[in-house]
């Protein structure tokens, strides 16, 4: 199985290309394309994997995904335990020629440009700074002809000032893969993103990658700018963060489901990443 690279449909009569998906769980392979994604989560919670970013996702959130930058919609594990769980959000592809080849280089199209050239990074959009941006972007989906050209426009040109969005990655380029990487990565995530909830071991996760523990750990660092270690505890505290919406569960609890057998260093772990106590996280839900 190929990780990469992904394939946008998209025909002479469109310039830019939208989809919905409404299935049981996302598409969960690391991928890439040369296209800019927007995109509206509508239903379902899981994690986004960008670069060096991992981060929950929920309804109502929106990304801009770059070109070429290898990433994944990974829904959480209920997703592919339940039948009755669904996975919905509305995706636009375009990139720099969707308003033909010259229109970028226009005076009045400069803080565009800077948008798709930002957009490497990838980006998640403030809904305090973007009021009504989510009916704009179900708007386009239900437009045609030059109607729809026109609501996209103006959905850039909302995004286009730096106060709309924080960038998600903290380098200026995401580093390409090739299909072996992107495979080999997106095993290591897909093992992760299964066994979290139990001890693993170093070695376990190198033999994943087929690679000795230490290989592995230069490897990973080098891919995604983190160790796996990191990467394991934010993970798992995305997952205790989503445990403590369940107040009948207590800290405790919480604890050992995310995957930690210790809870003193949970608790420092979860401040290091939210800034907050798993109490102090829960108490702010209510």
């Amino acid at each position: 199985m190929k990780a990469l690279p992904f394939k946008i449909p998209k025909t002479e009569q469109n310039s830019f290309h939208v989809q919905i998906d409404e299935e049981s769980y996302f598409y969960d392979t690391l991928h890439q394309h040369p296209e800019i994604q927007l995109t509206l989560i509508l239903e379902s919670t899981g994690s986004l994997i960008y670069g060096d970013y991992l981060g929950a996702f929920a309804p109502g959130d929106i990304f801009i995904i770059g070109p070429n930058a290898p990433h994944v919609f990974r829904n959480d594990p209920a997703y592919y335990q339940e039948e009755s769980l669904r996975a919905e959000a509305m995706t636009m592809f375009f990139d720099q020629h969707t308003f033909g080849q010259t229109f970028l280089e226009l005076p009045e199209a400069h803080a565009l440009s800077q948008l798709m050239l930002a957009a490497e990074r990838g980006m998640r959009i403030r809904p305090e700074a973007t009021p009504g941006l989510s009916t704009m972007i179900k708007n386009v989906f239900e437009a045609q002809g030059l109607s729809r050209i026109i609501l996209l426009l103006q959905i850039l040109n909302k995004l286009s000032s730096p106060t709309t969005y924080d960038f998600l990655t903290s380098q200026l380029q995401v580093r390409r893969l090739n299909d072996a990487e992107g495979k080999r990565l997106n095993d290591i995530f897909r093992f992760t993103m299964q066994e979290y909830g139990r001890p693993i071991k170093l070695d376990e996760v190198a033999a994943i990658a087929n690679m000795s523990p230490s290989a592995f750990c230069r490897y990973f660092k080098q891919h995604t700018r983190k160790t796996y270690l990191d990467f394991l505890n934010e993970y798992r505290i995305g997952q205790a963060c989503k445990l403590l919406t369940n107040r009948d569960k207590p800290v405790s609890q919480v604890c050992y489901d995310a995957g930690f057998n210790n809870l003193s260093n949970f608790n420092r772990k979860f401040k290091e990443v939210t800034g907050k106590t798993p109490k102090g996280y829960s108490l702010g839900l209510r």
